[in-house]
């Protein structure tokens, strides 16, 4: 019977080698349903293996459970099989993280560590103890556990670095990286934790570096968000090229492989009858087209994210950076293809027109989260784009597609609700509706828990008020942005105090305090320079420190500092804000009784102004036009009890909006809060209509 077994392993092997998944799981099936009794250790091989075949190659999380189940009863009875034991609780442990039995997940991992701390069995109990460690890790995570991940994961370093194994130590200590970035309880903490992971890194050989192309884009994708957080933007524009580069060879050489592999085909294609060419000499082809960008050996499932989905994670990170330089060009180009790539992902999970997350697959729940959470931040940033270059209608188009899809996904994609609202704020602004965007802000920090998106929301709340203009407003206004400047410097990096200096000396200028104004407007102008290097928000405070100088008569300086705002506006095509400048020009041209100049310049702005008022005109005319800036919060589907235990059993909802430094690494079970927003959202027009 022994035979027949092992007859139908290979013929199940084979079949599955040629996709046929349907026939391999059939042949592994005859051996467990044959009415003549096996040998217990050929049971237990044959559950394991169609365990292993439906995890990766089907949605049937509970079949494969069962037979899983069954090898373990079957294993009790065995004294010895350390290696199918591991097996067994390592798929196990698999399939209750798909459905979401979190504890009965951690109880599997820790009779598996008992088992292989005890086992005594070299090298190969070591990287067992690593892979449950691993695992356990991710389920700590899930719970809002970031100690007890910490602790597991270190457990994981310690092995390695005990089996002098570089890489997997790389594995656990960017893992520790990632759990500390998602935490951030302590820039230091953060800090070691990334010196560490450089430390590593350098001590792997170059080739083998080289090799290990899923642990190079695990650590230079943490590298950036660490350098992103605290807005070292200058250092990590250097690691981003690096990125980019690995990224476009890396395709270049899948692209070759394809081109083998298409040659292959049409070889054998004509060689009919003949012994096909593929097996012999280009075996490997298909593989290597197919490969997994894995972090660690097995048994370790080291896998942080598909290839693509870190592929698309690159092309976003080129976005984030080009986008404050005004490179808008290159930013299209990789948002669509970002986009690109999501769609056919998404389409593999089975998410077509018209499908909402309570008909989504059990075992597809989190990794589409993955990429909807992706597709936000490309969606995102392109309503930002659109917005800076005063395309109105098609950032309603994009503000619209992102409202349909948190309405189809409204749990998956829960923490995405702030950053619509605060987008439809953004627009609202845009737009001259001051009103409804101060309520959309206000939104805002109702909906989210982190302290630096609240501030946001203030500080672009307050800008509005300021531009509505009355005596009430303005004193709502300095109730907002006067607690936020008291803790301005509790925040990591210096998004929020670029931004809530500019409003408070936009504040302090409408109301004549020009000395102070001159002072906060300056001190942020530098800062922003030289940490942030967002030229829209340089733009707008060179215009309003113009305004200033033209206020002290200080026409020099106000000339030379107008001119740069304009022709970073004039770069960004941000016609509000060249209006803006242009009025200022129009008075310091008056101030200079330069009557020529001055008549040039109205005609100029005339035509600014007039182009403003065309594209304003095509927005509001939109029949989206009303829905988005409605201060009405949008309406999604509420679950009923059943749906929303099975959209949340995967963790994917709650992946944080700090992406990308979230994407893949599970978050506790509540609603995640974007804690450090990737991008500056444009504060706006900031009364470029009103000043």
């Amino acid at each position: 019977m022994e035979a027949v077994a092992e007859g139908l392993w290979e013929l199940a092997e084979h079949h599955e080698q040629s996709r046929e998944i349907g026939k391999a799981v059939k042949c592994l099936e005859a051996i467990c349903q044959s009415p003549i009794s096996f040998l217990p250790i050929v049971e237990i091989k044959t559950r394991l293996r169609l365990a292993a075949l439906l995890l990766k190659h089907s949605h049937n999380v509970n079949h494969a459970k069962s037979h899983l189940e069954r090898s373990q009863l079957l294993l009790k009875s065995i004294p010895s099989c350390f290696e199918l034991k591991c097996r067994a609780y390592s798929l196990l442990s698999q399939c209750y993280h798909l459905v979401g039995a979190i504890p009965a997940q951690k109880q599997i991992l820790n009779k598996g560590l008992e088992l292989s701390a005890i086992s005594g069995d070299g090298f190969a109990g070591r990287l067992w103890y690593c892979n449950f460690n691993s695992q356990l890790a991710n389920a700590l995570i899930i719970e809002g556990d970031y100690h007890g991940s910490i602790s597991a994961l270190e457990q994981g370093l310690t092995s390695a670095s005990e089996m002098f194994y570089p890489e997997l130590q790389m594995f656990f200590a960017t893992s520790i990286l990632h759990v500390r970035v998602m935490q951030w309880d302590s820039t230091n903490l953060v800090e070691e934790s990334v010196n560490r992971c450089n430390l590593i890194w350098e001590s792997i050989e170059p080739e083998k570096r080289q090799q290990a192309l899923g642990l190079l884009f695990y650590h230079e994708l943490l590298q950036l968000f660490y350098l992103l957080r605290i807005c070292d933007y200058k250092t990590a524009a250097q690691r981003i090229d690096k990125l980019d580069g690995v990224m476009k060879f890396d395709l270049q050489r899948m692209q070759q492989f394809q081109d083998l592999n298409n040659e292959v085909g049409a070889l054998n294609h004509s060689s009919s009858g003949k012994t096909p060419l593929e097996p012999a000499y280009f075996g490997n082809v298909k593989r290597a087209c197919e490969e997994k960008l894995e972090l660690a050996p097995p048994p370790i499932d080291g896998e942080w994210l598909p290839k693509s989905a870190v592929y698309a994670l690159v092309n976003l990170m080129v976005v984030v950076f080009s986008r404050p330089k005004g490179l808008f060009k290159e930013c299209q180009k990789r948002i669509q293809s970002g986009l690109q790539i999501i769609q056919d992902e998404l389409v593999k999970l089975g998410i077509t027109e018209g499908i909402k997350e309570v008909e989504l697959q059990h075992s597809a729940i989190w990794m589409a989260g993955v990429y909807l959470m992706l597709l936000m931040q490309f969606l995102e940033n392109k309503v930002a784009i659109d917005l800076t270059r005063t395309e109105f209608i098609e950032a309603q188009e994009a503000l619209l597609q992102m409202r349909n899809w948190f309405v189809r996904f409204p749990t998956i994609l829960q923490a995405c609700e702030s950053i619509i609202e605060m987008l439809r704020g953004q627009y609202a602004h845009s737009v001259g509706c001051y009103s409804e965007a101060v309520f959309h802000f206000l939104e805002v920090s109702k909906l989210t828990q982190s302290k630096s998106m609240q501030a946001m929301s203030h500080i672009y709340a307050a800008v509005s008020y300021i531009c509505i203009g009355d005596a009430e407003s303005s004193a709502k206004a300095v109730d907002l942005i006067g607690p936020v400047l008291g803790v301005i410097d509790s925040f990591v990096g210096v998004r929020e105090k670029t931004t809530a200096l500019y409003t408070y000396g936009f504040l302090l200028m409408r109301q004549q305090n020009l000395q102070e104004a001159r002072v906060r407007l300056a001190a942020g102008l530098q800062t922003t320079h030289t940490y942030l290097g967002n030229l829209q928000l340089v733009s707008q405070y060179l215009t309003v420190l113009g305004n200033l100088a033209l206020a002290l008569h200080d026409t020099g300086q106000a000339r030379e500092i107008l001119r740069s705002a304009l022709t970073l506006a004039k770069k960004l095509n941000d016609i509000p804000t060249q209006t803006w400048v242009l009025s200022n020009f129009t008075v310091l041209y008056q101030q200079s009784a330069e009557k020529g100049s001055e008549m040039e310049n109205i005609e100029y702005q005339r035509r600014k102004v007039e182009e403003l008022q065309q594209r304003l005109a095509i927005a509001s005319s939109s029949i989206h036009h009303n829905e988005l800036i409605e201060k009405v919060r949008i309406q999604a589907h509420q679950l009923n009890e059943n749906e929303m235990k099975r959209a949340i059993a995967g963790p994917s909802k709650t992946v944080d909006l700090d992406i990308p430094e979230s994407v893949g690494l599970l978050t506790p079970q509540r609603t995640m809060p974007s804690a450090a927003r990737l991008m500056d959202l444009n504060i706006g027009r900031l009364g470029k209509r009103k000043l």
